[in-house]
């Protein structure tokens, strides 16, 4: 592109300077031969002139008198009638720039110049005419480059832009060039940008929670289909297979979340429910790994509560928590409700150090762990909280004290704009 600005933009200043220049040679041509035939005729008529006064006052004419009025570089040959030609200066030889006068005597003046001088002016005219030709080429060259590089280092920078689109890297540049149409393309390049850049993580995002969410209930349906390949009392396995199907049954309510979420997050299915049959059914799930581990899982509180909410992602916050204090926590893990204003409460609270100082508020922040692990499950956890009208908070840092606040009255939500389901591919 750069060489095709270059050459297009040479090759019109070439024209321009040929069709002006051509023309201004003629013209210079023609203006310096007139000029100086009009020099030479006029330097006729002054030497008749002069001669006339000289006759007429019956002076003595001769060459040396006639010397000083005749140009160095010209020949005049002066013929009075009766009297020898008088010639002042050299006979100049090949072609010659001449004019004749008469004088009111009768007396003829010739007068020659050389045409020598002529070209040698004209030369010097075409010489200045083809240096300026020059100078406009060289800036126009400059000038051509400089518009190249204006324009095509946009387009390079713009096509790299793209090239890091295709190739996963959705960074904005936010970078501009000045030129409405350029600028223009690196709007919708960066508004492109933005969009596959909150896709992509909102797919992470999705992919992130899913994992986290998905490995406590396939954990627990993994520990009752060992128990059932363990035994052959048949009261047992059916008791398993019976807990087995719940799990089963939270699967499958955490995938139609999780897919629900990511298609719009604003929908929500809270419900009163009873918040007695959450915490013991997360009791029954924890008690085998917590008994494993030579630690006890208890809970205290208010009974016969009901809250507002999602039963399936309350039991997710709550298994979030537990699992939390069973990996970062230690000695015994407390579950205990209470009521406050209009919400329900549940914390949830162990007798280990507790969370470190340098965390504090953070710990809800995704990546945010205090030992290795995925540094998600608070995150998640608050999210499911939220989602519902709901809260998650930390309210004691050592030892560790998370409180999930569940609102005791049906919410009353906002209707949704009649919008076109997206579809899912």
């Amino acid at each position: 592109m750069r060489r095709r600005l270059i050459q297009s933009t040479l090759a019109v200043v070439l024209v321009v300077i040929a069709v002006f220049g051509v023309s201004l040679v003629i013209v210079e041509t023609r203006t310096i031969s007139n000029s100086a035939q009009e020099r030479v005729d006029s330097e006729a008529l002054r030497l008749a002139s002069i001669v006339d006064s000289r006759i007429l006052g019956e002076e003595h004419i001769n060459a040396e008198i006639l010397r000083n009025q005749v140009a160095e570089d010209r020949y005049a040959v002066i013929r009075v009638p009766g009297r020898p030609p008088i010639e002042v200066g050299i006979q100049p030889s090949g072609d010659v720039i001449h004019s004749t006068a008469k004088g009111e005597e009768g007396e003829t003046v010739v007068v020659q110049e050389p045409r020598s001088a002529v070209t040698r002016e004209v030369g010097r005219t075409l010489l200045i005419i083809a240096a300026v030709a020059l100078l406009a080429i060289i800036a126009a060259v400059l000038l051509a480059v400089r518009q190249a590089n204006r324009l095509a280092s946009p387009l390079t920078d713009l096509a790299e832009t793209a090239e890091r689109l295709g190739s996963g890297d959705p960074r904005p540049r936010h970078k501009r060039y000045s030129v409405p149409e350029l600028d223009r393309v690196a709007d919708v390049l960066d508004s492109s940008a933005e969009r596959i850049a909150r896709m992509l993580t909102a797919e992470r995002r999705l992919a992130a929670d899913a994992s986290h969410q998905l490995r406590t209930p396939l954990t627990a349906l993994s520990m009752r289909l060992e128990e059932i390949t363990l035994t052959d009392d048949p009261d047992i396995v059916k008791e398993e297979a019976t807990i087995a199907l719940t799990q089963v049954e939270r699967l499958t309510d955490v995938v139609e979340r999780l897919l629900t979420n990511a298609r719009d997050p604003r929908t929500g299915s809270a419900v009163s429910f009873d918040l007695d049959e959450v915490i013991k059914q997360q009791l029954e799930e924890w008690r085998p790994a917590y008994r494993s581990a030579g630690r006890a899982i208890v809970s205290s509180g208010k009974r016969h509560l009901r809250a507002v909410g999602t039963p399936g992602a309350v039991a997710q916050v709550l298994a979030a928590l537990i699992e939390n204090s069973l990996m970062h926590g230690g000695g015994t893990v407390a579950l205990r409700t209470r009521v406050t204003g209009n919400q329900a409460v549940v914390e949830v609270t162990d007798e280990g150090p507790g969370v470190p100082t340098d965390l504090g508020a953070r710990i809800f922040e995704r990546t945010i762990s205090g030992r290795n692990s995925t540094g998600i499950g608070l995150a998640v956890a608050r999210d499911l909280a939220e989602a519902d009208g709901g809260r998650l908070e930390m309210l004691q840092a050592q030892p560790p004290v998370f409180g999930l606040f569940l609102s005791r009255t049906p919410l009353k939500r906002p209707p949704l704009v009649d919008e076109e389901e997206p579809t899912v591919r």
